[in-house]
């Protein structure tokens, strides 16, 4: 019987997050003790898009686990043009023990788990950014204690990274605060089903145009660029937009003294985060890229 994907976090219960958690912060203190778990495995890792922290924190993991990965393009695979997604699917199942997809579309990822009898794990879609958000929320109870209650700010375009935080959010209770531009908020379908999830946790969420209003007290400031990889032609465009949504320093005075600063980068100083923020003793962006390779070997653990 398959185990289960990993392709978005509102399929994972509270506690299987919270456990997922544990797990990574146990792999982070003692890595020795896990290097022999996936011995023998071999996992594909498909990218259709660039990448430095998705690749580098997966191979590592994956090799620091004690399996091994073989990476492949899009000029390799080329899914749904030079070979249709299920032919894919039912390739690698038979030759490998797990997959990682870093693609445009969320279909393609769902079409690859529904016909791959392996696991699968999403690692970007435009749609959702999972292993993110795990990094995400890991780092947050590491430097905060608890998650539960805590307020974070988000400050930008209602993204994939904006809608996996709002999914985590949900999960473990934390209040969330999106501030987006007119037209630019998380899509309706997310919303919905925060809004039909979130008393169970607890959970406070609220989608609004004032970003001095969303920063009001919250414990994280959190960002992202304004044009994701994709829509690249309208970066000029959004800068405009996005113009009075830069965190910099009059923004972040709102947020309680002892706020940290999160971005799940590249970062654009000067655009969306100033550099005063981004190099402040607030900002705690490295820190959060390195929890990427643990948070995903926990995802790892749970799913081969």
């Amino acid at each position: 019987m398959k185990r289960k994907d990993f392709l978005s976090i509102r399929d994972w219960s509270t506690d299987e997050l919270d456990d997922m958690l544990e797990t990574a912060f146990a792999v982070k203190a003692d890595p020795a003790k896990y290097s022999r778990r996936l011995e023998g495995n071999g996992l594909a890792l498909i990218f259709e898009k660039p990448s430095l922290r998705t690749r580098v924190t997966f191979e590592v993991g994956i090799r620091q686990l004690g399996g091994f990965a073989l990476t492949l393009t899009q000029a390799e695979i080329n899914l749904g043009k030079r070979e249709a997604v299920g032919d894919v699917a039912k390739n690698l199942e038979r030759m490998v023990q797990g997959i990682v997809i870093r693609t445009f579309s969320h279909d393609i990822v769902e079409q690859m788990a529904r016909d791959a009898h392996i696991p699968v794990i999403n690692g970007l879609t435009d749609f959702s950014h999972p292993c993110q958000a795990m990094a995400d929320y890991m780092t947050i109870r590491e430097l905060k204690g608890n998650l539960q209650g805590l307020k974070i700010a988000y400050i930008g375009d209602g993204n994939n990274v904006a809608h996996s935080l709002i999914y985590g959010a949900v999960r473990f209770g934390a209040h969330l605060s999106v501030a987006c531009p007119a037209g630019y908020e998380p899509g309706r379908e997310v919303l919905e089903w925060a809004g039909k999830n979130a008393g169970a946790t607890g959970c406070r969420l609220e989608v609004l145009q004032d970003p001095v209003a969303a920063a009001e007290s919250a414990d994280v400031i959190y960002t992202d660029v304004w044009a994701s990889m994709g829509l690249e032609a309208e970066a000029a465009k959004r800068q405009q937009v996005f113009r009075s949504y830069q965190v910099n320093d009059a923004l972040v005075r709102n947020a309680k003294p002892d706020y940290i600063f999160m971005h799940c980068l590249p970062a654009h100083r000067g655009e969306e985060v100033s550099a005063s923020v981004m190099d402040s003793r607030h900002s705690v962006v490295f820190q959060q890229a390195e929890n990427r390779l643990h948070a995903q070997k926990a995802i790892l653990l749970k799913v081969m």
